[in-house]
């Protein structure tokens, strides 16, 4: 992987409390060096935020648990940007985020970490972003990315559009109004969506990535699972999503230098190990500035890294080891198969995943 740094990014962070909800767990298989004879852990891990980790966390959960009979593990996929607002109040031990952590939400501190240390950016899940739609009559859609913009930004309103139908020589294009659902809430996904789009089509997004849905178009709906199920229920309807929760809709391919690519778990990870990593962070921060403009077409940009945003060091010690453990679990070669087989993620590369492990060994 290329670790070189470049660009810097910028925001606020808002102070919110989130009620967690519980990941019971009674079957998986041990962590990565633990077995649940030796366990010596006890207590309860709270987390909230990026519901693209979702199944992920099921999976890991149940494993962790299992080998750890005393431990519960809470994980409330509210969206990345409720998960680090409650983490910065100190609502919960860690974060699941889809967007690495802003200039301002490191400045201001955060509730569960000792005054004075700061949290780092962990990449722990690695997932392509699905352009999934339902249209009668239509299996399979190419779409570039500038098309892609206008559709979500309003300008392209009905199926049989002349530049759809550009893409598309052989499909036939109903004259079927478009309906384009995108995130309600703050998410991750919605910028990382965002950021393909406006590196790609600059012209047409002109609006820099964030959190929440820049344009006034479209139809809103909550987490993953809400836009997965507007765009199944509804007619004409496209939508952008973790490409676990894809199901049977129909899934677009994008085009990357001059040839259409659906998505797959490998060409995702190709994508963050030929990207560097944010500069002007801490040594210990692995934020990823992944490389949208790539034209090699065994990549695909349209990717999200999802991010374990957590404490260098914690207020509560006996609670930052539970982190340690439960986190070091996630980002193990064990923990990253689970994720795979479980919710279809790119495993870390073994490169990544060496610096990942540094970072938690060091955490207190």
């Amino acid at each position: 992987m290329n670790f070189k740094r470049f660009g810097a990014p910028a925001a606020v962070a808002v102070v919110a409390a989130l009620a967690l909800s519980s990941c019971a767990a009674n079957e998986g298989g041990a962590p990565a060096g633990d077995t649940a004879a030796a366990s010596t852990l006890s207590g309860t891990i709270n987390a909230a935020g990026a519901s693209s980790q979702g199944s992920a966390q099921e999976a890991w959960a149940a494993a962790f648990q299992t080998a750890n009979p005393d431990v519960t593990v809470n994980y409330d996929p509210s969206g990345s940007g409720a998960g680090r607002e409650t983490f910065a109040a100190g609502g919960s031990d860690f974060a699941g985020s889809d967007s690495f952590l802003k200039d301002e939400e490191l400045a201001a501190g955060f509730g569960s970490c000792v005054p004075g240390s700061t949290a780092v950016d962990l990449p722990v899940y690695i997932s392509p972003i699905a352009v999934v739609f339902n249209v009668d009559g239509v299996k399979d859609l190419n779409l570039d990315a500038d098309t892609l913009a206008k559709i979500f930004k309003g300008d392209i309103t009905t199926w049989n559009d002349p530049a759809i139908a550009a893409l598309n020589k052989d499909a036939k294009l109903p004259a079927t109004s478009i309906t384009a659902v995108h995130r309600s809430d703050d998410s991750g996904t919605t910028k990382n969506f965002s950021d393909y789009l406006n590196q790609n089509a600059p012209a047409v997004w002109t609006e820099k990535p964030a959190d929440p849905f820049p344009y006034q178009s479209g139809e809103g709906a909550q987490g993953t699972s809400g836009v997965i199920s507007a765009v199944t229920n509804g007619v004409g309807t496209i939508g952008y999503a973790d490409a676990s929760q894809a199901g049977k809709l129909g899934v677009a391919k994008i085009k990357v230098g001059d040839t259409f690519v659906k998505y797959t778990a490998e060409a995702a990870a190709a994508v963050v190990d030929g990207s560097p990593l944010v500069d002007g962070r801490a040594d210990n921060d692995l934020a990823v500035a992944l490389d949208r403009k790539t034209t090699d077409s065994s990549h695909y940009p349209l990717v999200l890294v999802s991010y374990a945003i957590v404490c260098t060091e914690y207020a509560d010690a006996a609670k930052g080891e539970l982190v340690k453990a439960y986190v070091g679990y996630m980002a193990s070669e064990k923990g990253q198969a689970e994720a795979a087989k479980s919710a279809g993620a790119a495993p870390l590369s073994s490169d990544l995943q060496k610096k990942v492990a540094a970072v938690i060994a060091s955490i207190k």
